[in-house]
């Protein structure tokens, strides 16, 4: 560094060199000021409702598989009609009301109506669901993915809810900005919303593809195992998109760069999406009921998302790994993001030892969709305050992500050391078996665990409901934090 001598014979000193910025990305949403809010705000009350009603549920779920807590419950019928509910409410409601908020702020602030009819429909559906186990019982049809009640009460219900989801993509993929040719993150994150929607209208045909070809043949449980398969592998493809999305979004949101350009991200999450129309594939190929279906449809879902999530994944922890006086309101978010990461991260190298069918599996899919949950918490504190509410801070705020997260992974470690003694699944009470005693401390861990999560989901509730009550609503409705 070299001096600057002047005519006057003044040496002038050299300007100092700015300290060198961190090398990194930031990726945010755009959060609207306008008639966009409302709409978002019922979204989230609609998630709030069933994540209330799915703790109700889980429980009765909890307590009916928990060692000597069980003789006091009814029998195991009343445990599977709590597990309807509790997945129900708790995976498809939840995920797709949080997926309201979010697309409803992504859109352009049009078709309004239609996305009233979107909240509407979805909600009376979801209604009918909750109420029909007291209102018009029906025998519970433990399908995977989306589980029933043989009530017409709640199969009208799931369809309403279904009619209102197709709604809800319609109106984002209608009024979904242009993205342009700019590669900045705000664009690839306005992608992976794009993209999530495009995963649930692949879905949303693929239930409807089954329930023309299905054999009329077909009852019970193969009925709606077949009509829901080719459908609820689409869905991991939308809740895995939105996962990122809230990932690189929280971390940005705490101030830290990510160490990916917006092209690789947006490269990513297209391939996050591409394994999806794997699916329509499945269906011209094969016949929905034929071995070769069912088993096409899995190897898309295990390897489509996966080669996106570990990249973004090691990105932001990294990225908050090296971040350094974050602020209190941030807390919260960061507390979230990392639950999320360890949780997901759980159950997916859980699912790398699934042999049989025991509790391993259930395992699995707990760690992957609580991991998933984790990051809509987080996203719903980041929203509050664009929402016109209070933000999430304090201690509970950032001790909620945690509570709920390490009491779902002492959840899932009880089921994962009982499943390595063969307890089998979606079975409660006597059924279980429960023969030695490592099995019975195996199952009580995951009755303890179950009890903290249940804890964790309540201390967000709370959380939120105080920074949405009416004195805690912010003049300014669209500021953000």
């Amino acid at each position: 560094m070299t001096s600057t001598t002047f005519p006057n014979g003044v040496r002038a000193r050299p300007a100092a060199c700015p300290p060198a910025a961190r090398p990194g990305a930031s990726y945010q949403l755009d959060l609207p000021a306008d008639d966009r809010l409302p709409l978002a705000r019922g979204w989230l009350w609609l998630g709030l409702a069933a994540l209330i009603g799915s703790g109700v549920f889980s429980i009765l779920l909890v307590a009916a598989r928990t060692p000597w807590v069980n003789q006091w419950l009814p029998t195991a019928d009343f445990f599977h009609v709590a597990l309807v509910l509790h997945v129900d409410l708790s995976v498809l409601v939840w995920f797709v009301a949080l997926a309201g908020v979010l697309w409803s702020l992504h859109g352009e602030a049009r078709a309004q109506g239609l996305g009233r009819w979107a909240l509407g429909i979805t909600g009376a559906g979801t209604l009918a669901m909750a109420l029909a186990p007291f209102v018009q019982p029906g025998a519970p049809i433990m399908a995977n993915y989306i589980p029933v009640l043989d009530s017409p009460l709640f199969l009208a219900g799931l369809v309403a809810f279904g009619a209102g989801a197709a709604l809800l993509v319609l109106r984002d993929l209608w009024t979904a900005p242009r993205l342009g040719l700019q590669w900045a993150g705000r664009g690839a994150l306005h992608f992976g919303l794009r993209a999530a929607a495009i995963a649930t209208a692949v879905a949303l045909l693929s239930f409807a593809w089954s329930w023309a070809v299905l054999p009329t043949s077909l009852h019970g449980k193969a009925y709606y195992e077949i009509l829901f398969w080719g459908g609820g592998h689409a869905l991991q493809f939308t809740w895995t998109l939105l996962m990122l999305v809230a990932w690189l979004w929280l971390a940005s949101s705490c101030g830290a760069p990510i160490l990916l350009t917006p092209r690789v991200v947006l490269a990513l999450l297209a391939l996050a999406l591409a394994g999806v129309f794997v699916t329509p594939w499945a269906y011209l190929a094969h016949d929905v009921a034929s071995v070769e279906h069912r088993n096409l449809l899995t190897w898309a879902m295990r390897l489509g998302g996966g080669p996106a999530i570990l990249p973004v994944g090691l990105a932001v922890v990294l990225a908050m790994a090296l971040q350094r006086n974050l602020s209190p309101a941030m807390r919260p978010l960061r507390a979230a993001l990392l639950a999320s990461v360890l949780l997901f991260a759980s159950g997916g190298v859980i699912g790398i030892f699934i042999n049989g069918s025991n509790v391993r599996i259930p395992a699995h899919y707990h760690g992957c969709i609580v991991g998933v949950t984790l990051a809509l918490m987080g996203a719903v504190y980041r929203l509050l305050p664009a929402l016109g509410y209070r933000a999430a801070q304090g201690r509970m705020a950032t001790w909620q992500p945690w509570v709920y997260g390490l009491g779902q992974l002492m959840h899932i470690i009880g089921l994962v050391w009982s499943g390595g003694y063969g307890v089998q699944r979606k079975v409660a009470g006597a059924e279980q078996v429960l023969r030695s005693t490592a099995e019975i401390a195996g199952m009580g861990l995951m009755g303890l665990g179950g009890l903290v999560a249940i804890i964790g989901g309540l201390l967000f509730v709370v959380v939120t409901l105080r920074a949405m009550q009416p004195q805690a609503r912010s003049s300014a409705a669209g500021r953000q934090p």
